[in-house]
């Protein structure tokens, strides 16, 4: 019955003018070819296997394989056009100069959107089930709120198509939550870039998880008035090169949610990639993991297990974090060697209501800091500035180097002591 079903697929391929995309899927993930590049799909070995393009399956592994005629939308200038195909049903577009609506009646299908061009204008998406967007060049500055508004609470996959550049910019002064700013979980994947800029709020926000897969390119935040990145749930990145600076207020901050059912809810998880944070706003944090003021029940788990992270703390950054959890944070592990660099050159902020010092500290844990893998280095050069904060210490595997050079500067300040000898390697001057 399988091979009768690929038939008539198959078939309908050559017949379906409007088609673009063939999407084989197994175990709940896809391959997309274009219908160019698998004008037959040839079968061997008695119908046991098929071939799509250069890539060969065997059809029990097969769950299904889909026809996709995406939504086109591009702009020029301050005009846009959306391009729906007949098969898209539930779909309708407003368009007015370059702001442009899409409202997703359908609830059994998951629609993609193709997003190009350059212009003046913005995209605002309304629906109720799981979409894709790709991003294959397309560059939008605002003048009214958002530049792309996802309100969707769903699974919503944005691709970077593989060369392509993309920006989206927001208007100053309006009521938006963010430039590019999505009402359910984020997932990025796809080789090509992208540059977001906030100018009211926050640059990128997911109000459930963020996601970065394998495949992400580059994510460029060069300005925000609050914070670079903002979600909600849990923070995961498998691959990608995250660089942030110009914000008003965090670089990337992840919030737990007391009423989210997601397994991972209260973690930043990083397992490959890299993050680069310039901080120079005050009383801020690098790389932020909140615990919930509702439910002291849920201990926030900072994890950067492999990759690449810098943070740097300029002299203006008073009082603000490099990294910080409200729980626990773990740098590496047995197996895996992150590289982990900060630069504290700021010194304390006081606040103007309660007179009260904050220093500006490189990692700090609310709990347990814990340094299994890798190699950690924190300098702390400004003055009164501190290398790590943290209740515990424990240190399985990796090196922690702290050094403090500035006026009255701390290395590493912790509640309790540091017992050593349990595998690891630490460098600095202690304060209890």
């Amino acid at each position: 019955m399988k091979k009768t079903i690929l038939t008539i697929v198959v078939c309908a391929v050559s017949v379906v003018a409007q088609a673009q995309w063939l999407r084989v899927w197994q175990n709940g993930e896809s391959t997309r070819y274009a219908i160019s590049e698998a004008p037959s799909i040839p079968y061997a070995s008695a119908g046991s296997t098929l071939t799509v393009g250069s890539d060969t399956y065997t059809t029990s592994a097969i769950d299904s394989i889909t026809i996709v005629n995406p939504v086109i939308i591009t702009w020029s200038g301050t005009s846009a056009t959306v391009d729906i195909p007949d098969s898209a049903e539930g779909i309708t577009a407003t368009v007015t100069g370059g702001d442009v609506v899409i409202n997703n009646a359908n609830v059994v299908s998951e629609q993609e959107f193709i997003l190009k061009g350059t212009g003046t204008g913005s995209l605002t998406y309304n629906g109720t089930f799981k979409c894709k967007f790709h991003l294959a060049g397309v560059s939008l500055t605002s003048t009214n709120g958002a530049a792309f508004n996802i309100q969707c609470g769903k699974r919503i996959d944005l691709i970077l198509e593989a060369g392509s550049d993309n920006s989206f910019t927001d208007a100053a002064g309006g009521t938006q939550k963010a430039a590019l700013n999505c009402q359910g979980h984020l997932e990025i994947a796809g080789g090509g870039s992208l540059t977001v800029t906030g100018k009211t709020n926050h640059a990128l926000r997911s109000k459930e998880y963020l996601l970065l897969k394998k495949t992400t390119g580059a994510i460029t935040i060069n300005g925000a008035v609050a914070d670079g990145i903002h979600c909600g749930e849990y923070f995961q990145m498998n691959g990608g090169a995250i660089t942030i600076s110009g914000t008003g207020s965090d670089g990337l901050q992840v919030e737990t949610d007391a009423s989210s059912t997601e397994e991972l809810n209260g973690q930043f998880l990083m397992t490959g990639g890299s993050i680069d944070v310039t901080m120079s706003a005050q009383d801020s944090k690098g790389i932020r993991l909140d615990s919930d003021p509702l439910d002291a029940t849920i201990t926030p788990n900072m994890q950067l297990l492999d990759g690449t992270v810098n943070v740097n703390l300029t002299s203006t950054a008073l009082g603000s974090k490099a990294i910080a959890s409200d729980g626990n944070f773990t740098i590496g592990s047995a197996a895996t060697e992150p590289t982990v660099t900060v630069a504290v050159a700021a010194g304390v902020y006081t606040d103007p209501a309660t007179e009260e010092e904050n220093r500006a500290t490189g990692l700090k844990a609310g709990l347990t800091l814990t340094i299994a893998g890798g190699t950690t280095t924190v300098s702390a050069t400004g003055a009164k500035s501190r290398g790590v904060r943290a209740a515990t210490l424990t240190a399985t595997g990796g090196s922690l180097t702290v050094t403090n050079t500035g006026a009255k500067s701390q290395g590493i300040k912790l509640d309790n002591a540091f017992v050593g000898g349990q595998g690891g390697t630490v460098s600095g001057t202690f304060k209890y």
